[in-house]
């Protein structure tokens, strides 16, 4: 039911204001062409799909090589590199600066965006071509069958009542027009000190699991809402809401967390965790969401009376 961001800006490029290149402007690159392409501090390589020209400069649509398509994002020339010899190592650097581990012969970090089986041909033919080769590593091999486990084994059963409010979430944003007014209250840190405190309170201190949980979502809440968990036409109201100093986690409420849900077993499914981590990491899911489930009536709007989506709203906007 959520909406990815690639679901309406792909077609930015045909909305796009059409103006034409200046002559003194310059396309840098083509459609495509594997290129390396910054996202937040890191660098990754990434394959241009589309070229548009908009507001007097070039916008190329990018897919992250090895990431799930859920990524795809419109990205200025500022964000882009010529994949060359010497942009490799300015990647590499960042990796390691990070702390990164890298597999030199895939190219890429153990710890991989998510990944789906549609991504297309290209990763397949790689990855064929890598067993054909013998070039496949042991270490690769653990990993991809840690992630079978975590796909089969991190199943998040939302209750029904919560996935009416997913419904209800579409219709009044997509259908209606509405927004949530923002900042929530509570919001989603509000939401995490009430369940801490509901914790303490049922099982003692002993909540040392609970509050490693809701760092974790707290981190992916933060890091996948501007990403996947928005509509497009949430977009304008994120960029007014969310400034440098102040995250997600204290602007949204629960509409918006509950949403992160959805998207979890994807965003987790090539992260290693062993598949004991992940049957307690489930159970663990499955109680708070019985908590939101409970205070149903207090965490969730009933409607949306922010203010109304006006038409173009959200257009253009670059994740």
């Amino acid at each position: 039911m959520v909406s990815s961001s690639k679901d309406e800006s792909g077609s930015d490029g045909e909305n796009s204001s059409g103006n034409a290149p200046e002559s003194n402007s310059e396309c840098l690159f083509a459609g495509g062409e594997k290129v390396l392409a910054y996202h937040g501090p890191r660098i990754y390589e990434a394959k241009v799909q589309k070229v548009d020209f908009r507001k007097n400069e070039w916008k190329y649509h990018v897919h992250y090589l090895g990431w799930n398509k859920n990524w795809d994002e419109w990205v200025g020339m500022d964000r882009l590199m010529k994949h060359t010899e010497e942009n490799v190592l300015k990647q590499q650097a960042l990796d390691k600066k990070a702390g990164v581990d890298k597999n030199p012969k895939s190219g890429r970090s153990s710890q991989v965006k998510p990944k789906s089986s549609s991504d297309g041909k290209l990763d397949k033919e790689e990855t064929k071509n890598n067993v054909a080769k013998g070039k496949k590593r042991k270490a690769d091999s653990g990993i991809e069958k840690n992630n079978s486990a975590a796909e089969k084994l991190l199943k998040i059963q939302i209750p029904s009542t919560l996935k009416k409010q997913l419904v209800d979430d579409w219709e009044f944003i997509t259908q209606q027009n509405k927004l949530v007014k923002l900042p929530r209250s509570p919001n989603v840190e509000d939401i995490f000190t009430k369940y801490l405190d509901y914790r303490s309170k049922k099982d003692g201190m002993k909540t040392d699991a609970v509050g490693e949980i809701l760092k974790g979502l707290r981190c992916y809440f933060n890091k996948a809402l501007p990403v996947v968990l928005l509509y497009q036409k949430e977009r304008d109201q994120y960029h007014e809401a969310v400034s440098d100093n102040i995250t997600p986690s204290n602007i949204y409420g629960a509409e918006h967390l509950l949403r992160l849900f959805v998207k979890l077993p994807e965003l987790l499914a090539f992260v290693k965790i062993d598949a004991e981590t992940l049957i307690r990491m489930q159970q663990k899911l499955h109680e708070f969401l019985k908590f939101l489930q409970k205070n149903e009536s207090t965490f969730f709007l009933a409607t949306y009376d922010g203010p109304k989506i006006t038409e173009g709203s959200g257009k253009g906007k670059d994740n």
